[in-house]
């Protein structure tokens, strides 16, 4: 095991878990700036040149797990790892965000889901060999059949 520590830290506009949207059709369009510690600054070398970014942060209000539960986005339980879910065994979120420019130190982005002050561990550049039509949303989209009006999902 390894014990993570702060590269940085996120400026985002949510203070509180209530404020960051939820649901279903939910767009995270919340602009952020990641400041990263002057000890890891010269690690941002050429990331200009991504246009969107993996950033894995710490859950660091979180106190305790739950296996089950019912998320925003539907009314059944699902399995914590099935869902994006705060509340998890291993306290780590995962955000993909825009890069909008760097600043030095300081990456300003689009897409932040996490509250102001949140813990960054790492971020990479977003890669993915994936095409769109290949993937698929699980639970989701029959969450999402569901509120449209549609008994199944093709």
């Amino acid at each position: 095991m390894f014990t993570p520590w702060p590269i940085g830290f996120v400026s985002t506009p949510y203070k509180d878990t209530s404020d960051i949207p939820k649901g279903l059709g939910t767009r995270h369009d919340a602009e952020g700036v990641i400041t990263i510690l002057p000890d890891f600054e010269l690690g941002l070398t050429d990331i200009e040149g991504f246009s969107h970014l993996f950033v894995i942060w710490e859950f660091d209000r979180t106190q305790h797990f739950e296996l089950l539960g019912t998320p925003p986005a539907d009314n059944r339980r699902h399995g914590v790892f099935a869902t994006r879910s705060p509340l998890r065994p291993n306290p780590i979120g995962l955000t993909v965000v825009e890069l909008l420019h760097r600043n030095k130190a300081e990456l300003h982005v689009r897409g932040v889901d996490m509250l102001d002050g949140t813990p960054i561990l790492d971020v990479k550049p977003y890669l993915s060999s994936i095409p769109s039509e290949s993937l698929r949303r699980g639970w989701l989209e029959e969450a999402e059949a569901r509120a449209n009006g549609n008994a199944t999902v093709s």
